[in-house]
């Protein structure tokens, strides 16, 4: 009895030391039910209204109820009617469409014909989690009319057959789509966590309002404590492309100046992040925890697993401001399209935006605690 009165003495102290401090409240209320609205939304394998874009070479019956199949379902949403070969590539490679159904010209003769009725599709590859989902809503609904058709006709067996084509990522290896990833979630979280527990770390061992009277300029000081994050990023970074290229066999088409120069942006945002954090903090349990909870919903709203596209706008909007949005896109694109620094470009200037505010308000910080 007397060891379970001491536990519960420790239980309602902790309670009450916690339910005390105002920061600690909010923490157990409001990034739970954040999390819990962001995930129901945005955390989903489904595919709806995917833009799809159509190249038909034949006018005939087979072909308009087979397109009729795809515009019937919810899952497809047609964005474009192409009039030649040459505007499959660019759709595709623009991420105006992603998937292109290519209907040849002699489809519905082969159809009446009993014999083979091939379709191809064509499937923006970059995302190898979406492209097996979306190919096999695609093989349902082939399939579907397939049967329908030899019912119809009183064929045997169903004629029509498929043919997929996938670029960028010709075998649909997830490891090329995840290990990328890879690399700008542990870079973000290590940029992050470094950064957040330095001046946290100062305050608990009651340097940091020494540290503000010295000579130093606060903008010396917000340098110092953000080099250490930058190196050690970069660090971390170099270390998993590397493994990413030489472990996992994952193609590097693109140049290391296009991924270092995404690299050295998103980190700077990362470190800038992190000292928010941490001039906000009062310890180092405190700007850990703060970390972690930036953590998640970054992930969650990056792109990192669930495309932002299948997400809702508002939902959408708040992606605007998280730096590994923009990081994942450029990594992926340098990898697995390798593209270079002018195709980047609309990508690095909000990585550049969001370290720059992120800088001056830490820096603002050092000089107004608020707490």
């Amino acid at each position: 009895m007397e060891v379970l009165r001491r536990i519960w003495a420790l239980v309602v102290k902790e309670f009450l030391a916690l339910l005390k401090d105002k920061r600690s409240r909010l923490t157990l209320v409001v990034p739970p039910l954040v999390q819990l609205l962001i995930f129901s939304y945005a955390a989903t394998f489904d595919l709806n209204q995917v833009n799809y874009a159509v190249y038909n070479q034949d006018q005939g019956q087979a072909s308009r109820e087979l397109l009729g199949y795809f515009q019937g379902s919810s899952a497809f949403k047609l964005a474009a009617t192409l009039d030649h070969l040459g505007q499959v590539a660019p759709d595709i490679n623009d991420q105006k469409v992603m998937m292109v159904l290519h209907i040849p010209q002699d489809f519905t003769r082969n159809m009446l014909q009993g014999r083979s009725g091939q379709v191809q599709v064509i499937i923006d590859g970059r995302n190898s989690n979406t492209a097996m989902v979306l190919l096999s809503y695609v093989n349902t609904i082939v399939n579907s009319f397939s049967a329908q058709w030899a019912q119809d006709h009183g064929w045997p067996s169903p004629p029509a057959e498929l043919k997929v084509r996938t670029w960028f990522n010709p075998n649909l290896e997830s490891r090329w789509f995840i290990v990328p990833g890879i690399v700008g979630l542990l870079t973000l979280v290590v940029s992050l966590v470094v950064t957040s527990l330095s001046v946290a770390r100062e305050r608990e061992a009651g340097t940091f309002d020494q540290l503000l009277v010295t000579p130093l300029h606060p903008a010396e000081i917000l340098l110092g404590k953000a080099l250490p994050g930058i190196f050690i990023g970069l660090a971390e970074g170099s270390v998993i492309v590397f493994l990413s290229v030489n472990l996992f066999g994952v193609p590097l088409l693109g140049g290391l100046g296009a991924l270092y120069l995404g690299m050295a942006l998103f980190i700077i945002s990362a470190v800038g992040l992190g000292l928010m954090i941490s001039s906000i903090a009062v310890t180092q349990q405190q700007a850990l925890l703060g970390a972690f909870l930036f953590l998640v919903p970054a992930v969650i709203l990056s792109g990192f697993a669930t495309p932002i596209a299948n997400m809702p706008e508002v939902v959408q909007k708040f992606t605007l401001i998280n730096p590994l949005r923009y990081f994942l896109v450029i990594v992926r694109s340098v990898f697995l399209e390798g593209a270079d620094i002018s195709l980047l470009w609309p990508l690095y200037w909000p990585m550049a935006v969001i370290g720059t505010v992120t800088m001056i308000i830490a820096g603002w910080l050092f000089r107004n605690r608020l707490y």
